[in-house]
């Protein structure tokens, strides 16, 4: 699922930037930018179910919640910085032409990055709350872990327990990022806040007004909160249940029926005469938006599962797990090569034949690289060498 995500970030692009003439005005491009409008909420939809999977682990080592909360915060800064070291990259190579305010430009690894801290800060209060709730109520049960099963510890049932808990506080907070986001970008704007702050907000950078290509907090941290709650809910199974993994189709098949279920219900309210903000913007603040795509990656998630598991994904190689495995790598390097001083082609003068040739061509350099980062031991290979100049005569 993430390598797709890859390949439809590669189409939108590198058709933006490379399209020009009367190939900016066509269908082609429009249905372009409609599938680009789904490469940001899948990672940030991936980034909350690998939150949710790695949490989950850090349960079953009975890690309270303080440490849980340390750990995934640290990572969610790892990041935050990686945000930070790609745009101080891209100020350097556009070196003479770019405006230092591009350093503080809010891009997705920022954002995934901080809510990544703001999944965690969650979890750890959920659990915390969870905990002292147990506590307060001596009477409630402290084992029964079935006869037979695989010994496990009362700390990581009773986390086992809150996990439906850490579900409905993701979903809540989800659907409160997307009611807040329309006043936020209005009537409720914090324009008293510094523009590199607000931007994280609304997304206005210092342009004086929310931006529509850049990615704030309101509303995409959302779909991390929603990934988040559909990855607690997949993997939520105790050791001892020996049925789980036979579960995951049927869970995901939950998920694919709820998905379209929400799709349904996105459209008809689009389509309703019936708005809840005086100003509705369905593309960039209306919570429509963000029903509909939740409602496809759930569909989508279903789909990867039965391509990986039925379909011809893992017969052999797949592109697309492959590319999944690097996607923070291929989308580092591959914006020099689309927007940056090494663009491949010339922007913004190119056909529809043209620019899909070089479509084809980015995604084969990426998948290139995708492989030498996985496939190379670099670390025996930089030992080798080390070894070679220790042994050379003097």
């Amino acid at each position: 699922m993430r390598g797709l995500a890859c390949v439809l970030m590669f189409q939108t692009h590198c058709y933006d930037a490379w399209l020009g003439g009367e190939a900016r005005n066509t269908s082609f491009l429009n249905g372009s930018q409609r599938l680009g409008t789904l490469p940001a909420p899948m990672f940030l939809f991936l980034a909350g179910m690998s939150f949710a999977l790695v949490t989950d682990k850090l349960i079953h080592q009975n890690l309270g919640p303080a440490e849980i909360t340390r750990t995934m915060v640290r990572h969610g800064a790892k990041i935050m910085a990686f945000g930070f070291l790609f745009r101080l990259q891209e100020f350097l190579m556009a070196w003479g032409w770019a405006p230092w305010s591009d350093l503080l430009r809010v891009d997705v690894l920022n954002i995934i990055g901080l809510s990544m801290i703001l999944m965690a800060l969650t979890c750890g209060l959920t659990l915390t709350l969870c905990r002292k709730a147990r506590d307060s109520h001596p009477a409630a049960p402290r084992g029964g872990i079935p006869s037979g099963a695989p010994q496990i510890t009362e700390n990581e049932l009773g986390f086992s327990r809150w996990r439906s808990a850490i579900v409905v506080t993701a979903v809540a907070v989800a659907a409160l990022i997307a009611l807040l986001t329309p006043p936020l970008y209005t009537t409720w704007r914090p324009t008293w806040l510094p523009w590199p702050l607000e931007s994280y907000i609304d997304g206005c950078h210092n342009l004086g007004s929310p931006k529509p290509w850049l990615f704030p907090l309101f509303p995409w941290s959302a779909f991390a909160f929603a990934g988040l709650a559909a990855g607690f809910f997949l993997f939520r199974d105790l050791p001892f249940q020996d049925q789980a993994r036979n579960q995951t189709a049927k869970r995901l098949a939950l998920f694919a029926a709820i998905g379209a279920a929400a799709i349904l219900v996105a459209r008809q309210l689009d389509h309703s005469s019936f708005h809840l903000y005086s100003t509705y913007d369905y593309w960039h603040t209306s919570p429509n938006f963000l029903m509909m795509r939740v409602g496809m990656l759930l569909v989508i998630c279903f789909l990867s599962y039965a391509w990986c598991r039925w379909g011809w994904a893992t017969r052999g190689f797949s592109p697309l797990i492959q590319l999944g495995q690097t996607s923070l790598l291929v989308y580092w390097v591959h914006i020099e090569f689309v927007y940056g001083r090494f663009s491949l082609l010339p922007k913004l003068a190119e056909s529809i034949p043209t620019a899909t040739r070089g479509l084809l061509e980015i995604t084969l350099f990426m998948l290139i690289l995708s492989l030498l980062r996985t496939r190379i031991n670099w670390k025996k290979m930089i030992d080798w060498k080390k070894m070679s100049q220790r042994v050379q005569p003097a």
